[in-house]
């Protein structure tokens, strides 16, 4: 015992650090009450300020009273810093020292330091607001600004004057304690200098001084495999004049490269902000293998594909890819813990380690034999844009800070070098620090923990923050909430909301959930929300992606469904794992037997957290006894996802596809429904839309008219019989009258069930309302997949001739004229709402949209021409423009449902691809 407390002890006996750590232990934290600020520098690691504290716990005989939560922004940082501690402390992990992630944990009885994500200390709070015997905690890498940790500081802050015994500390290597310190009315600030070997800091302006090489228009084209051709980088960079390029102009147009020579002043007028730099960097870490002396390097790149192609053309250099010569390796979040710790191993005499990274190397993880960095000075970052409720996945700049945090990394063990891809004056044109993740995503699942704490008003308790997200972001997630029935129109918690709040996913998913074990359906139900939650397990090696698509096709047995392709993948798998054979199942499909195994025991822990809220019982028949109903997984799934709802045109040899605020979108090239040609269902459902130059659905789903009715939101009544809306009028029915109310009556008493069944979830619904379940899987499962879906304020173009062959009319949500037959369009000038739907049969026809022309009279009346499709309707002289288009408008429509004289049959809107002797049945001017 003497022995590790003595060698703990000599570790930080170099001065100034044993005296810092001195006062941290029993100055700062014991006579101050409240928060304190640490600026430590990188060789004073974080797993060295819990330390001190728990032994000035134990020597002032209060160990046993003691407990220290320490808080870290990743799953991995919390294991591998508990791991490095208790190895310090020459204990096996789970005794004084263990961690808690998601999913897993290693603690004891005696455990008194505790490393985990911020998440896990945000669920403890839901079940103890006060953090009843915590003595001290220690919320590190502050200088991330993650939403949870920002959220995690307001609920401290309020914490702290009813706990004045708890001691609050935050940590970070470049925190602008200033901020935090003030945050927290004047908490004090403890700086330690630590020691670090020198790094020498190389701008783009040196390397190309250093190295010889030449910039030109061409060598900077990143090459990323032959499937994104130059045309179509062009046009990304043409669409972003992007803010990355926007940045450095000026710095650039300032800056005065005279001292170098004109060979480098001549590539820096050729440099592309926009570009990676795969061939630089390729030439650089050639010269670093040739000219300088021994050490691993980190090459921090923006994302996965950068990872992978910067990957293959590496492996193509004679130098680079000799795995005699180098050891080449990737370090990403979304890698298996095991592939991850692979980059810590040390290389074998005369071989050079290279490992490509994200920015989560950054912090999380300390490569120790690093010498060499290279800094390609972008990341990608979430982004949201409030105003069309978007998020926005491109590359920016790093901010200066987290450029220190990625030299910092080199020089661990000896004098390092990094190198920044960009010049100095870029660097100084950078921000200090990186935005705050509250200020730049959705805030849907924060505002329900909001909710779920009894913390107040949202807008309200959110302008508390360090830095206060935008009054639009926050009504956005509120009205998201409400939409999906999560809050009601007071902002309260509704009795779903607080099943939701209890469930440790986003809210979309988390009501997947508990539709999926009340109407029967859960086990594949879990494996969705499960692979929503963790990375995607279908692999897409760049070597075989051929191969790999054409195996994640084979799961989707032309369902058109990414969620029911992973379903039929997890049951191989648990299939292959009987068998013992699982591995080879995994190799033969293209498919990560890691995220695998993390989706089995998320299905595991979704089970539990069901059981807990009464909403599973113990025996699981009840609860999939549908499990096998695909259109009623589609349905539930859809209920899940929904508002996140596009809709499908097929066109002759391609498909459209278009949401309500972006318009066109495209399908990410893994999605099982993005090498379709033709989708025969109206609608997709997806998991998430990003924008990266284009915006992209993530994860889709296609689903019937019906399914969207009964399962989608709140229906609302239109202006005509058998009109119905959804979404305020942005998406809009048409059908026979007693077929809308139908619809009503089976949506109202769907919501009535799912409400009584949540209230008490003993109720059998199986038993009291079987005749509901039964019509209801009936009209899912039967309606026509060729649906009549149309977007109130998006022009629709679905094929010409998918339209000649629909039928006239079918027992769903078809026909769109018939329920039209017996409206009066002449009520009063203009009639009732004509204008809206003229655009709307006709548009839905495929039809360009009616283009209105006004004239105005002698008399000072106005009298207006509609046209489209080469026909002309004149309405009738009234007195305002507006109401002489509505006239004109309900002039077409008359004729369209054979009220006109003129037009003495029934049209089916549905065929208004109109063959040219019609045409002599115009009503002309």
């Amino acid at each position: 015992m003497m022995l590790w407390r003595y060698s703990f002890n000599m570790k930080f006996k170099h001065p100034p650090v044993q005296e810092v750590a001195y006062r941290l232990s029993r100055v700062d934290l014991c006579s101050y009450d409240g928060c304190s600020c640490i600026w430590r520098n990188w060789m004073w690691e974080n797993n060295t300020a819990p330390q001190y504290i728990l032994e000035s716990e134990i020597d002032a005989a209060r160990g046993a009273a003691c407990s220290i939560i320490c808080t870290q922004p990743r799953r991995l940082s919390a294991m591998s810093v508990s791991e490095r501690v208790a190895a310090e402390r020459g204990e096996k992990l789970g005794e004084s020292v263990g961690y808690k992630v998601r999913l897993e944990g290693i603690r004891g009885r005696d455990t008194r330091l505790l490393f985990c994500t911020t998440g896990i200390l945000l669920r403890r709070l839901l079940v103890d607001r006060s953090l009843k015997g915590v003595t001290h905690v220690i919320v590190d890498e502050i200088h991330e600004r993650g939403m949870n940790e920002d959220f995690l500081l307001i609920v401290l802050k309020d914490l702290l004057p009813r706990r004045p015994e708890l001691k609050l500390i935050l940590m970070s290597a470049t925190l602008n304690a200033e901020l935090f310190s003030s945050y927290f009315g004047g908490a004090p600030m403890l700086t330690i200098p630590g020691f670090t070997y020198p790094v020498r800091t190389h701008f783009l302006e040196h390397i190309l001084e250093m190295t010889g090489y030449r910039l030109t228009t061409y060598n900077q084209i990143d090459d990323y495999g032959q499937e994104k051709s130059w045309k179509m980088q062009k046009q990304a960079l043409r669409k972003r004049k992007s803010q990355i390029a926007s940045v450095v102009e000026d710095a650039l147009e300032a800056a005065d490269f005279k001292e170098f020579s004109f060979r480098t002043r001549e590539s820096l007028l050729c440099w592309n902000p926009d570009s990676i730099g795969f061939n630089l960097i390729e030439n650089l870490l050639v010269h670093i293998y040739k000219k300088e002396r021994p050490g691993a390097v980190l090459v921090f790149m923006t994302g996965w594909d950068d990872i992978n192609s910067l990957k293959e053309q590496l492996l193509a250099n004679p130098l680079l890819g000799d795995p005699s010569r180098v050891l080449l390796l990737v370090c990403h979040g979304a890698m298996a813990s095991s592939e991850q710790r692979l980059i810590f191993d040390k290389p074998e005499d005369g071989v050079r380690k290279i490992v490509l990274a994200t920015n989560l190397a950054e912090t999380s993880i300390t490569i120790n034999d690093v010498v060499f960095v290279v800094d390609c000075g972008k990341a990608k970052e979430t982004s949201y844009d409030a105003l069309n409720n978007t998020p926005c996945l491109l590359p920016s700049w790093i901010s200066k800070a987290s450029a220190r945090q990625r030299r910092g990394r080199a020089g661990r063990v000896q004098a390092g070098e990094c190198y920044h891809l960009y010049p100095r004056c870029v660097y100084d044109a950078f921000s200090d620090y990186q935005l705050p993740e509250l200020l730049r995503t959705p805030l849907q699942s924060l505002c329900l923990q909001i909710k779920s704490l009894r913390l107040g008003s949202i807008s309200e308790f959110l302008s508390r923050a360090l830095q206060s997200p935008e009054l639009l972001s926050v009504q956005n997630a509120v009205e998201y909430l409400k939409l999906i029935g999560a809050l009601d129109e007071n902002e309260e918690l509704t009795i779903l909301g607080r099943h939701l709040s209890m469930l440790p996913v986003e809210p979309k998913l988390g009501k997947m959930l508990i539709l999926g074990s009340i109407f029967g359906c859960l086990d594949p139900i879990l494996t969705v929300v499960a692979g929503l939650s963790v990375r995607d397990p279908f692999l897409m090696p760049f070597d075989k992606k051929d191969l790999a698509e054409s195996a994640k096709s084979q799961f989707s047995c032309q369902d058109y469904s990414d969620h029911l392709a992973l379903v039929r993948a997890y049951m191989g798998w648990k299939n292959a794992e009987r068998e013992q054979s699982g591995y080879e199942f995994c190799w033969k499909n293209f498919l990560s037997a890691q995220t695998l195994k993390a989706i089995d025991s998320l299905r595991k822990q979704f089970v539990f957290l069901l059981k807990d809220a009464g909403l599973v019982d113990d025996g699981p028949t009840a609860c999939n006894k549908w499990s096998d109903d695909e259109h009623l997984v589609r349905a539930v799934i859809c209920a899940g996802l929904y508002p996140g709802i596009c809709s499908v045109v097929n066109k002759e040899k391609s498909i459209t596809l278009k949401t309500m605020e972006d318009g066109q979108v495209m399908l990410y090239s893994n999605s099982v429904n993005g090498r379709e040609s033709r989708i025969p269902h109206p609608w997709l459902v997806f998991n998430e839309k990003v924008k990266v130059n284009s915006v992209f659905l993530r994860d889709s789903t296609a689903v019937s008219d019906s399914t969207v009715l009964l399962f989608g939101g709140i229906i609302s009544r239109g202006g005509l019989d058998g009109h119905l809306k959804m979404l305020g009028g942005y998406l809009e029915f048409f059908m026979k009258p007693n077929l809308a109310e139908l619809y009503l009556i089976l949506k109202r008493e769907l919501e009535e069930l799912i409400q009584n069944k949540l209230s008490n979830p003993k109720l059998d619904i199986h038993a009291n309302h079987a005749d509901l379940l039964s019509a209801v899987r009936m009209l899912v499962a039967e309606d026509p997949l060729s649906g009549r879906f149309v977007f109130g304020r998006q022009v629709l173009q679905p094929s010409k001739s998918l339209a000649t062959k629909l039928p006239r009319s079918a027992s769903g949500p078809v026909g769109m004229t018939k329920g039209l037959k017996n409206h009066n369009f002449g009520n009063g000038p203009g009639g009732d709402n004509s204008k809206s739907q003229l655009q709307t049969i006709v548009t839905r026809a495929g039809q360009e949209a009616p283009i209105y022309k006004t004239k105005q009279l002698k008399n000072n009346q106005f009298r207006t021409v509609v046209e489209f499709n080469g026909m002309q309707f004149a309405g009738q002289p009234c007195p305002n423009k507006k109401l002489a288009e509505k006239d004109a408008a309900a002039a077409a429509l008359e004729w369209l449902v054979g009220g006109s004289q003129e037009r003495p049959y029934d049209a089916d809107p549905t065929s208004l691809t109109y063959s040219k002797n019609k045409k002599k049945h115009q009503r002309r001017v």
